[in-house]
């Protein structure tokens, strides 16, 4: 009997998946926040397949979209001014809601992530 329960929860558990629709994601206009070391910051941004303009701090920067599948894709700054902007960026939605998503990104290659939330913006 307790090998019966193990393996119900262990199925139950395991089998369970955030729900994500990512495809209602792919392009619109944007707000995300990010926290990084306890501070907030926060952007907004404008995407369509190919490209993402977004304005951080009253600065505009533009990077080429290409998606990996529906929840992945890779960012690549297009006229980057130094080494880290030369760097693409990949970002995966975790889960979504009717209005917003969940991501985690990091440098493409690299092992360390960070989270934040991007909501859409009803045009």
């Amino acid at each position: 009997m307790k090998k019966f329960l193990f393996i119900l929860m262990l199925c139950f558990f395991s089998c369970y998946t955030s729900e994500r629709n990512c495809k209602d994601y792919k392009t619109g206009n944007f707000y995300s926040e990010v926290t990084i070391d306890g501070k907030v910051y926060k952007s907004t941004f404008s995407r369509n397949d190919h490209l993402q303009v977004e304005i951080y701090d009253g600065k505009k920067d533009s990077s080429q979209v290409r998606w990996i599948n529906d929840c992945e894709v890779i960012y690549k700054t297009i006229n980057p001014k130094n080494m880290a902007e030369r760097k693409d960026i990949h970002l995966k939605i975790l889960t979504t809601t009717d209005s917003s998503y969940i991501y985690e990104y990091s440098y493409v290659g690299d092992t360390k992530k960070q989270k934040g939330i991007a909501f859409k913006i009803k045009d």
